[in-house]
């Protein structure tokens, strides 16, 4: 249309318009660079919102109500002794937006449109864009796939409905489920569930990932700073926190859209999911931030920092999360493995060996933060050697 408009293919319909104008004097002086600048904007922008909107109604509203400004341009210009050509503009705009319906009937335009009323901004934009320009169809039908699903859920929220108003308490929660999920999508995660009580999220899914446990490890630990962050934003505005906890688990998940033509979603199903939400509430036990599964830990082995806390099932173990690897000094370190081999010794039943371990490992005076879980292993030995049942994972709420 640039070029057709420069050609002077639409001079003739110009000069009349400027007769139809009440203009019988010198033909008018076209602004070429205004021209250029619309036919190029209407062209490209109605192209772009044919192919983006997924309404077909909203598309025709549109095109339909930026066609007749460019048609009723003329004549407001005209009342300031001004012209503007409506033609070129008009046929850039009818043009591209014949263009962007027959891309959005096509197969890639249906692919779009069907990732976009599955996922919306439930995974960000470059995975958005990595299924998009994808050779592989999409098949929503199942598939099992090694992933990792992260649980992140409030723990205290009875003490907050019964100390703070409903107003400000959806709006507590609504800041930290917005900035829990928000951080965590751009991390690449898909997010899977977000309601009043908690945020779930997989890694490795949609878009395939083999590194999913690791990134879902470092994003769980910079989660956890972030939401720190938002407590203290909590502090400053209602005097309250959140008790939040945080729980991976990596194995092999069926993913599917799940649902009916009312209410459905894509999402992951199976024991591992339940399980990565046992996990996180296990942390409730313990006393620690962020619990992962064995299979987390095997897929993240050398990205991580951990220590054993529990064998719960089948031999299958439960770790805390204390960081990347080589994030940690050597005093840290050196407390890990203190930690760790009483841990061993006191699932050998050595239980005074165990808690001379456990008292070996504990953070010295000039250390400000608690270690929760190694005070729950020295009260577990105590209660063991005084004769009564020790805590167990199967007693916890989960």
């Amino acid at each position: 249309m640039a070029g057709l408009y420069a050609s002077g293919a639409f001079a003739r319909l110009d000069f009349a318009l400027w007769i139809f104008l009440g203009k019988n004097s010198n033909p008018p002086a076209f602004q070429s660079a205004f021209q250029y600048f619309l036919i190029l904007v209407l062209g490209f922008g109605v192209a772009w919102l044919t192919i983006d909107i997924t309404r077909p109604v909203l598309k025709v509203l549109i095109a339909s109500a930026l066609l007749l400004e460019v048609i009723f341009m003329p004549w407001v210009l005209n009342a300031h002794g001004r012209f503007a050509s409506p033609f070129a503009p008009s046929l850039a705009l009818i043009l591209a937006a014949i263009g962007g319906f027959s891309y959005s009937r096509s197969e890639a335009g249906l692919r779009k449109r069907l990732l976009s009323q599955t996922f919306g901004e439930r995974i960000s934009r470059k995975a958005f864009y990595s299924l998009l320009n994808s050779s592989e169809p999409l098949d929503f039908s199942g598939q099992k796939r090694e992933v990792s699903v992260l649980v992140c859920e409030i723990f205290n929220h009875e003490e907050l409905t019964d100390s703070l108003s409903t107003s400000d308490y959806v709006e507590m929660s609504n800041l930290f489920l917005q900035s829990g999920s928000d951080f965590l999508v751009e991390h690449g995660a898909f997010l899977d569930e977000c309601d009043g009580e908690s945020l779930r999220v997989v890694f490795g899914a949609p878009v395939a990932d083999e590194n999913h446990a690791e990134a879902a490890c470092e994003a769980a630990i910079e989660l956890s700073k972030r939401l720190d962050e938002i407590n203290q934003i909590c502090t400053e505005r209602w005097t309250k926190t959140f008790d939040f906890r945080i729980g991976i688990n990596s194995a092999p998940m069926v993913l599917a859209a799940y649902g009916s033509r009312r209410l459905g979603t894509f999402s992951v199903a199976g024991e591992p999911v339940d399980f990565a939400r046992r996990i996180c509430a296990a942390n409730v036990i313990y006393g620690s931030r962020i619990l992962i599964g064995s299979g987390t830990l095997r897929d993240a082995l050398k990205a991580v920092e951990v220590r054993p806390l529990e064998l719960v099932r089948n031999g299958e173990e439960i770790y805390e999360l204390l960081g990347l690897k080589h994030s940690l000094s050597d005093k840290e370190l050196f407390r890990r493995d203190l930690f760790w081999k009483g841990v061993i010794l006191f699932r050998e039943k050595k239980w005074d060996e165990a808690l001379q371990h456990f008292h070996a490992a504990t953070p010295g005076e000039g250390d400000e933060t608690k270690d929760a879980p190694l005070d729950f292993y020295i009260r577990r030995v105590e209660q063991v050697r005084a004769g009564l049942p020790a805590l167990q994972w199967q007693e916890a709420r989960l």
